[in-house]
């Protein structure tokens, strides 16, 4: 939880890198709050209004640690844009956040296992 809510405190940060346990971490909680958001929307009879609230509260924070996720494998956030190319694009981009950190610092700052 703890990585899913440094991930939000720094929702406007593009600059710097984040770790793949960041990374994956506040996806994973992304994603179980969303489930749960579905589930009571289901149980309540409600249209995805609180789902979609979320998602849009999430947006710029996603776009963020993406970005610094990017960063971390030594590439440009500009490289999310490869991810509007439907289906190949998504699977680049998904590819490049598995990868590991380059090691010691690069051009977006120090490896962040070693803060």
């Amino acid at each position: 939880m703890q990585w899913f809510l440094k991930a939000l405190k720094n929702y406007v940060g593009f600059k710097g890198r984040a770790r793949r346990k960041e990374y994956w971490m506040f996806i994973l909680f992304s994603a179980i709050i969303s489930l749960v958001l579905t589930v009571i929307e289901l149980i309540l009879g409600i249209p995805a209004v609180l789902t979609g609230l979320f998602s849009l509260a999430i947006l710029l924070p996603s776009l963020a640690v993406t970005v610094r996720r990017l960063h971390d494998t030594g590439r440009s956030g500009w490289w999310l844009l490869v991810s509007l190319i439907p289906l190949l694009g998504s699977l680049l981009i998904l590819i490049y956040t598995f990868m590991d950190s380059e090691s010691g610092s690069n051009q977006y700052g120090q490896n962040p296992k070693f803060e």
